[in-house]
């Protein structure tokens, strides 16, 4: 691993033909005539200036409206197919824990194997930002791309280690993860108990910063002695030549059926 993921015609002049007046014959007054672009007065020059004017304020108009359309997309359109993905995720991994026959496959030493590459690990809580996401195995851009996603050969949820995960900065993902500072709460529920870190660090870095997913965050090479949580994600917003990194240390664990208080009632 070498890098973060990334998570729109001119009128015609008109001639103006005046009519001989008899001598004997009042005079009366010329007509105002329009210069061909509907307005009254001025010149056919002039006319073509303040049509070529006016289509160009249409163009600007209309792009206007394309991108406020693409914001509104990306603020809304993106969120809610992020969340329907997500509550069918959630479906599906409330059911395989209801399921005794579900789980995952134990290895020759007793311990469990590591989830496949996209399958659920669990769910991940922030309540600063009053979101939670199920989180999958792996931090392809197929993985993250409805929700944050572990990167494999971390630490597993509550183990010692550095358990870590990525996340897209976008709307209904990580997009206010620059909300969460010092002493706030990231929760982690598995099938079998929860775990609360509280976050200890918030950092900016380059993309080949990895160490701060190493099993001691930022201490490549050191042996862990504690359970920790990372969550990275791109920065600044709408841009990914930097990488905003969490960290956080397990503070308590709870069997599943105990709900940590930390974690408001929904």
């Amino acid at each position: 691993m070498t890098h973060l993921p990334r998570h729109g015609a001119p009128d015609n002049d008109e001639t103006l033909v005046i009519p001989k007046v008899a001598d004997d014959q009042p005079t009366v007054g010329l007509p105002r005539i329009g210069d061909g672009t509907g307005h009254r007065g001025g010149t056919g020059g002039g006319g073509r200036v303040r049509a070529v004017v006016r289509g160009f304020g249409e163009v600007l108009i209309t792009f206007g409206l394309v991108v406020l359309l693409l914001v509104a997309y990306e603020l809304w359109g993106r969120v809610a197919i992020i969340n329907s993905h997500q509550r069918d995720m959630d479906k599906q991994l409330s059911q395989a824990w209801a399921d005794p026959t579900v789980g995952p496959t134990p290895a020759p030493s007793g311990s469990a194997l590591p989830p496949l590459s996209g399958s659920a690990v669990g769910r991940l809580y922030i309540p600063k930002l009053q979101l939670q996401w199920v989180v999958v195995e792996g931090v392809a851009l197929s993985d993250i791309r409805y929700g944050p996603g572990h990167y494999p050969g971390t630490a597993m949820p509550g183990k010692v280690g550095n358990f870590s995960m990525a996340g897209h900065r976008s709307p209904g993902i990580f997009w206010d993860l620059d909300q969460v500072k010092p002493d706030d709460y990231l929760i982690v529920e598995t099938r079998t108990d929860w775990y609360v870190y509280q976050v200890f660090q918030d950092q900016i870095v380059t993309p080949t910063s990895v160490e701060v997913i190493a099993p001691t965050p930022d201490k490549p090479g050191v042996a862990p002695t504690q359970a920790d949580i990372t969550l990275t994600t791109c920065n600044p917003k709408w841009d990914n030549y930097q990488r905003l990194v969490v960290h956080g240390k397990l503070i308590l664990t709870t069997p599943h059926q105990l709900r940590p208080p930390q974690l408001p009632a929904t």
